[in-house]
């Protein structure tokens, strides 16, 4: 079991680490892949998004070449869902290319569905 827990922790972390070296990049052809059908993103700033086209617009005018993304290192917390898949838990900042500020860390969750 421990070996189990151990495995989801690893690919949780290495996936959250290729979906945002995407988001850097602006790699929008892999990021799409990661979002679901049915996404619900809760922004702190523009509240609820249910729309994955809606969520991937907003990412191409607000995000492409203006913002990076940033783990706080050491801040994972991965929880196994049996049959499921995963929550994520952690702590980010985000660097701002244009106002050439960092924000704050920021805490966020993420939850995986296995496919």
């Amino acid at each position: 079991m421990i070996a189990q827990a151990q495995d989801i922790e690893q690919e949780i972390a290495r996936q959250d680490s290729l979906f945002f070296a995407a988001y850097n990049s602006c790699d929008i052809a892999t990021q799409e892949k990661y979002y679901s059908d049915s996404i619900e993103f809760y922004h702190d700033g523009g509240g609820l998004i249910r729309s994955k086209s809606q969520l991937i617009e907003g990412i191409r005018e607000h995000i492409c070449g203006k913002v990076l993304r940033q783990l706080v290192p050491g801040s994972l917390e991965i929880t196994a869902i049996p049959g499921f898949g995963a929550i994520e838990i952690g702590y980010h900042r985000f660097h701002n290319l244009v106002e050439k500020s960092i924000s704050a860390p920021g805490r966020f969750v993420i939850v995986w569905q296995k496919l």
